[in-house]
């Protein structure tokens, strides 16, 4: 018996230091056709930004961590840029948000974040830190890329993939058939989105 209650014993501090050990998990806020979370990010530049401060516009936040692929492939292929300029030319919001922890793939310092907006010559309307991860999991952001579009009204349009071609490939970007463009287009055209959600597709978001 005592041999049991020993084990016993023994089973529950193994338990319960499992469970203490384990990530925290956290519910995603966001959801189709309601408000998106509102938060408020420090950008590259120093400056505070909040999702309230756009009200008004079309928002599209972006998930990003440089190192990696499948980010690489929409960049060094020049895809991401084009979209980015196409949107903000037209007035809309583009928000790049970066999770990662620090020490972790995919963390920069302002300075290195306003060095790869130069150097890939991107054009967000601001590149936001969110190194604690907090409006990473509102927002249920899994990989990166990972897209959401924001309506002027501030409900959420749009989340997912940027595109139908879930590969880290060049090769990939041809042909593939672009969401995040799509949905502007149903948008602009007063349509509901065809293919509000998608699956997100690349690397894991380091939280």
């Amino acid at each position: 018996m005592k041999h049991l209650v020993s084990r016993s014993r023994w089973l529950l501090v193994a338990a319960l230091s499992a469970l203490l050990a384990a990530p925290a998990s956290f519910a995603a806020s966001a959801a189709l056709g309601e408000a998106a979370p509102d938060f408020t990010l420090p950008d590259s530049h120093g400056n505070q930004v909040s999702l309230t401060d756009h009200k008004g516009k079309t928002v599209i936040l972006e998930w990003t961590n440089h190192d990696c692929p499948y980010v690489r492939k929409h960049y060094n292929g020049g895809n991401m840029q084009a979209l980015q300029q196409d949107m903000t030319d037209r007035g809309v919001v583009w928000l790049s948000v970066i999770s990662s922890r620090p020490g972790s793939q995919g963390y920069v310092e302002a300075a290195e974040a306003n060095e790869l907006t130069a150097s890939r010559d991107a054009h967000p309307t601001a590149v936001l830190f969110d190194p604690a991860g907090d409006v990473g999991r509102a927002y249920g952001a899994t990989a990166t890329p990972h897209m959401y579009v924001i309506q002027p009204d501030g409900l959420l349009a749009y989340m997912g993939a940027i595109d139908d071609k879930p590969s880290s490939r060049a090769s990939s970007l041809d042909g593939a058939h672009n969401y995040v463009r799509a949905a502007m287009a149903d948008l602009d055209a007063g349509r509901p989105v065809a293919d509000p959600q998608t699956t997100a597709y690349g690397c894991s978001v380091k939280y």
